[in-house]
């Protein structure tokens, strides 16, 4: 039995969750729109302002699917209601970024500008040497968090490169001067 999977979701109002054919949740609310497609096998039952989610057999496969789709649900709701961000900092002597637009220019250390492109529904804010990423979907917002971080991620012996805000880089002692005989 999935502890996650039994508790109902709670719609707030404002926010419509409409089921379509083949187990498809679309969730309208203040911030935008999201649409899934979740497993036939997975029972989803919309009653006044709650949602729950169950499996239509007892298959150990559905009991993981199960969690996992009321989170995902949860997540949507919660995405359309709130929105979701996450926050990446630059260290280093010369690592700057600037919006052009709605894509990222940064300068990580190379002998080039990396040009990130926002991807659709992703929105960037920048101050001083902090990124802040946006967006309704968790999932893409995540993504693109990583993927910027990916473009230099935090070295071991000075600590520069791009991490998340309050990320902890552990740091390695670099090379012991011998004495010299």
């Amino acid at each position: 039995m999935s502890k996650i999977g039994k508790k109902a979701i709670e719609i707030p109002s404002g926010v419509t969750v409409t089921l379509g054919d083949k187990n498809k949740v679309s969730v309208k609310g203040p911030k935008g729109e999201l649409a899934a497609s979740f497993d036939a096998e997975i029972k989803i039952v919309i009653e006044g302002n709650e949602l729950t989610v169950n499996p239509r057999k007892d298959i150990k496969r559905l009991y993981a699917l199960w969690g996992l789709t009321r989170s995902l649900i949860a997540n949507m709701i919660e995405g359309v209601v709130k929105g979701y961000e996450k926050k990446l900092e630059l260290q280093g002597v010369g690592y700057k970024v600037v919006l052009k637009g709605n894509d990222l220019d940064l300068a990580l250390g190379f002998s080039h500008p990396v040009l990130f492109k926002a991807p659709e529904g992703i929105k960037f804010v920048v101050e001083k040497n902090v990124i802040t990423i946006a967006g309704i979907d968790k999932q893409s917002v995540g993504q693109v968090a990583a993927e910027i971080r990916k473009l230099r991620k935090p070295e071991p012996y000075k600590g520069k490169g791009v991490r998340y805000v309050g990320e902890q880089v552990r740091r390695k002692a670099g090379k012991k001067v011998g004495s010299g005989s």
